[in-house]
C-alpha cells in the first residue's frame, strides 16, 4: 500500500503562487464512492471523517525548472507559498507535487487560478448558499449528509444561472472566467463531494477554503459547526491577497454570514461591491437584516432573498451582470 497524496486548488496574483493539500497513510478503504445509496452511503461518509493522515511527510512541488521541498504539517497538511517572478500566464494554470515513497514517486497534477487585474473576486458560502443543507437544523442536515448521496442532493432554484453569469461578467471570451472562491465551515474531509456536487451542477469552478480536516467519528457528528471565525479570516485574506479585485459576496441567513460580511465591509470599504444574503426561513431575520441596513449605509450593495431569481435581478439593476 502506498500514501495517498490529495491536491486542491491554489491561487496566484502577482508576486506570490498558493498552492495545498493533504497527504494521508496507506489504507485498504476505497474512496468515497458517488454511487452508493442510503447506509452504503452513510458508511462511506463516515470513512472520510476517519481518515489518517500522514505527518512530516516529504512534499515537492515541481515550479519552472526546480522541485521546492517542504514536509507536511502534524495532521498531514502542507502548503507552498512561493514567489512568481516575471510570470505571465492567467486563467487556470496546472501544477505538480509529488511525494516519494521508498523509491517511488507518486505525483499529481491540479490548478490554480491567477485573475486579471480589474476583475470580480465572487466569495460564496455553500452550505444552505447554494447547496441544500439544513443547517438551521443539525439533525436533518446530518440525515442528509449521511443517506442522500451526492447525486441526489439539490441546488437552490436559478442559483446556477446567477452564479454562471457572475463567471462571466465583464469577460470577452467564454473561456475567461471572473475568480470563485468557496469558503465553508465544512472540512477538507468533503472536498472531493464539494467538487463533485459544483460539477454536476455547471457551478463555476472555484478555489475552496475549508475547515481544518477531521479524523475520528466524534468529530463527524460535529461537522461544519463551531467556531466560524476561520471563514472570517481566510475571506480576510483573499482580499488583501487581491486588492485589485471588486468583491462579490455570497451567504445565508442560517448561521453568521450577514455578520461576517459585514465585519470584512467595515474593513474593506472600498472593494465590495455587493452582498447577497439567502433567506432560510419563512420570515427575514430581524438581525440580518440590520447587518444589510447597515451595509448599505457603507454604500455597499446588498439583497436579503429567498429567491435566486431576486438576486439576478437586483444584479442586473446594479450592472454587475448584464
Amino acid at each position: 500500500m502506498k500514501p495517498i497524496l490529495k491536491l486542491y486548488r491554489g491561487y496566484a496574483n502577482e508576486q506570490e503562487l498558493i498552492v495545498m493539500g493533504h497527504v494521508f497513510k496507506p489504507t485498504t478503504q476505497n474512496e468515497y464512492d458517488f454511487q452508493k445509496k442510503s447506509f452504503k452511503n452513510a458508511t462511506s461518509v463516515i470513512r472520510m471523517f476517519r481518515t489518517k493522515t500522514h505527518g512530516n511527510a516529504d512534499v515537492y512541488l515541481k515550479y519552472k525548472d526546480t522541485k521546492i521541498h517542504t514536509k507536511a504539517l502534524n495532521d498531514g497538511y502542507f502548503k507552498f507559498c512561493v514567489p512568481l517572478d516575471q510570470f505571465d500566464q492567467y486563467g487556470w494554470i496546472d501544477y505538480t507535487v509529488s511525494i516519494i515513497y521508498n523509491t517511488e514517486t507518486i505525483s499529481t497534477t491540479e490548478s490554480y487560478i491567477r485573475p486579471h487585474k480589474g476583475n470580480l473576486g465572487i466569495i460564496s458560502d455553500i452550505d444552505d448558499t447554494f447547496l441544500v443543507s439544513h443547517s438551521f437544523n443539525p439533525l436533518k442536515k446530518l440525515y442528509v449528509l449521511l443517506f442522500r448521496n451526492v447525486n441526489n442532493r439539490k441546488v437552490f432554484e436559478n442559483v446556477v444561472p446567477h452564479y454562471q453569469a457572475l463567471s462571466s461578467s465583464g469577460r470577452n471570451k467564454k473561456t475567461e472566467q471572473n475568480a470563485f472562491f468557496y469558503v465553508s465551515s465544512s472540512e477538507w474531509n468533503l472536498y472531493r463531494f464539494i467538487v463533485k456536487f459544483t460539477e454536476i451542477h455547471q457551478l463555476p469552478r472555484a478555489v475552496l477554503l475549508l475547515k481544518d480536516i477531521k479524523t475520528s467519528l466524534r468529530d463527524f457528528f460535529f461537522t461544519g459547526r463551531g467556531n466560524h471565525n476561520h471563514k472570517f479570516d481566510k475571506i480576510k485574506h483573499i482580499l488583501e491577497f487581491y486588492p485589485n479585485l471588486q468583491y462579490v459576496l455570497l451567504g445565508d441567513d442560517s448561521q453568521h454570514d450577514p455578520f461576517l460580511y459585514e465585519a470584512i465591509c467595515k474593513i474593506f470599504p472600498v472593494t465590495v461591491k455587493a452582498v447577497y444574503i439567502r433567506q432560510t426561513g419563512d420570515l427575514k431575520k430581524e438581525k440580518a437584516s440590520l447587518a444589510l441596513k447597515n451595509l448599505e449605509s457603507l454604500g455597499v450593495a446588498v439583497c436579503y432573498f429567498s429567491d435566486s431569481k431576486v438576486a439576478i435581478a437586483h444584479s442586473k439593476t446594479i450592472g454587475l451582470i448584464a
